[in-house]
């Protein structure tokens, strides 16, 4: 018998707590900005495995359960810096799917303490080698044995930027309700940022998309791929960028003690970078004496990074 409880309330599935996340503002860091151009982000550390990837991996992970690439009997494998890899982790969990990941051993401990939580079979990978390590690495397992495994290749997998398209760009759109100038993120698989944008421009298309990187092939910006020197996203297309920023590490790790201490936001190192490059393109806006309402992707909160030394650091 179903019980009152659940007869008064309406009970959700984990999928379907995935996306439909906030937009947050800010006060302190923009208020040197003038009324008429504000920055706006997805807090999408609310996604219930705690970051944007959940999204694409449900699209990537339902996509392949209908053409019938996955089951019971099939085991996802994919390489992943972490994120992600926790999003297969606990849709795996839910759906009964085995979940294999190839991970760069210097990821964040707390990651593979997660992933390990979730008890996924892992296996690290060369460090200095980083993501492109990972995905030389996962490609040899799917190449020998293809009948045991789903191999979900996020980095050239269609269904990771269609994800966007289908929910990130909409709920955007309908959140500023038509008022986005400018759209800023960050390229890592570069899902997010290509499905977004795509939309986007469908709706508007005057909207600026501004693509975001590290400054050099040698950064501390984890999740993020300095595109010229890295194994390039099939998905990728660079075609929808009206400019690319490139930003630093100081500066993305002083923006995330900003965020912190100034705003209350305790975000990851892929969102400080978003925000340092929305800044920027805000101040130049500002200075033309133009209106803009800029919207940026926070990717995930600080809890997965709390071991690194320079949130520590003073300002």
């Amino acid at each position: 018998m179903v019980s009152l409880i659940q007869q008064a309330i309406q009970v959700k599935h984990l999928t379907e707590s995935i996306g439909k996340t906030p937009l947050i503002g800010f006060q302190r860091i923009t208020d040197h900005l003038p009324a008429n151009v504000q920055i706006l982000a997805k807090a999408e550390w609310q996604n219930p495995g705690g970051s944007v990837k959940d999204r694409a991996a449900l699209n990537i992970i339902t996509s392949a359960i209908k053409e019938g690439k996955l089951g019971p009997n099939i085991t996802l494998l994919d390489s992943t810096s972490g994120n992600t890899g926790i999003a297969y982790a606990m849709l795996g969990a839910v759906l009964g799917i085995k979940v294999h990941l190839f991970v760069p051993a210097n990821a964040s401990p707390e990651r593979i303490k997660i992933l390990r939580a979730y008890g996924v079979h892992l296996t690290l990978t060369d460090p200095l080698e980083g993501s492109d390590g990972a995905i030389l690495a996962v490609r040899q397992l799917a190449e020998a044995e293809p009948d045991r495994y789903f191999y979900a290749d996020q980095y050239n997998n269609p269904a990771n930027w269609q994800a966007h398209y289908n929910t990130t760009a909409p709920e955007i759109w309908e959140q500023t309700q038509g008022a986005i100038t400018h759209f800023v993120a960050g390229l890592g698989t570069t899902g997010t940022f290509t499905g977004t944008a795509r939309r986007l421009k469908e709706f508007n298309s005057s909207i600026e998309a501004i693509s975001v990187q590290p400054d050099s092939p040698f950064n501390g910006l984890e999740g993020l791929k300095h595109i010229p020197t890295a194994i390039r996203p099939g998905i990728y297309d660079e075609t929808l960028a009206d400019r690319n920023l490139e930003i630093g590490t100081e500066e993305s790790y002083q923006m995330a003690r900003r965020l912190a201490r100034e705003e209350g936001y305790l975000v990851g190192i892929s969102s400080a970078t978003a925000m340092v490059a929305a800044l920027k393109i805000a101040e130049e806006v500002a200075k033309s004496g133009r209106s803009a309402t800029i919207v940026t992707i926070f990717p995930d909160n600080a809890y997965k990074y709390l071991s690194d030394a320079f949130w520590t650091s003073e300002l």
